[in-house]
């Protein structure tokens, strides 16, 4: 039977805290966990991404943007079940280098998949993630304050391009699986 890996997924610096707990292949390398993070955020893999894994850089070399570039690793090389057997005990997953979110990454626990279970999956989490290009952790508390306020001379135009409504408590573990299902099928809608 396949074996999956239960990973805690917390945004760093953000209070009060928005984090998930998913359960991915443990035969996941680093690059399909940065797409299934990416979504268990509601993020749109718009930017550059990487990992540190014990000291080590591991991502998609970008020698367009870093040209001088030589200590990014292939993500590919590093697989989940890997990092768990050999004891490691979490990572950092570091997405859009401009806003700046850095997640923490910590391995709970490696078990044999369910029968009948979709993975990855999300069973567990709290709070809505900051939407994709809000500004970093200064900019999503700016966006918040707007948002639940209607007179805030920049909430109008904020829920506009938000497309709606946000509320900084909803999370939903099934409408993150169900991200997760389509991004490991290829089947995610182009935003």
């Amino acid at each position: 039977m396949d074996m999956i890996v239960t990973l805690k997924v917390k945004l760093i610096s953000l209070e009060p805290p928005v984090w998930r707990r998913l359960e991915v292949p443990a035969s996941y390398h680093l690059g399909e966990l940065h797409s299934a993070l990416n979504a268990a955020m509601g993020w749109l893999d718009y930017h550059l991404h990487e990992f540190e894994v014990g000291g080590r850089k591991y991502g998609v070399p970008d020698l367009d943007f870093f040209p001088a570039d030589d200590t990014t690793l292939p993500e590919e090389n590093i697989v989940i079940g890997d990092l768990a057997r050999a004891g490691v005990g979490g990572f950092e997953y570091h997405y859009d280098f401009g806003d700046d979110w850095h997640c923490s990454v910590a391995i709970e626990a490696t078990e044999p998949a369910q029968e009948g279970i979709c993975y990855p999956r999300c069973v567990a989490g709290e709070r809505a993630a900051p939407p994709e290009d809000c500004g970093g952790v200064p900019g999503f508390e700016d966006f918040r304050k707007a948002m639940a306020d209607p007179r805030h001379p920049e909430h109008d135009g904020l829920k506009e391009w938000y497309g709606g409504e946000f509320d900084p408590e909803a999370f939903s573990a099934e409408e993150v699986s169900q991200l997760l299902r389509q991004v490991a099928t290829g089947e995610r809608p182009e935003q």
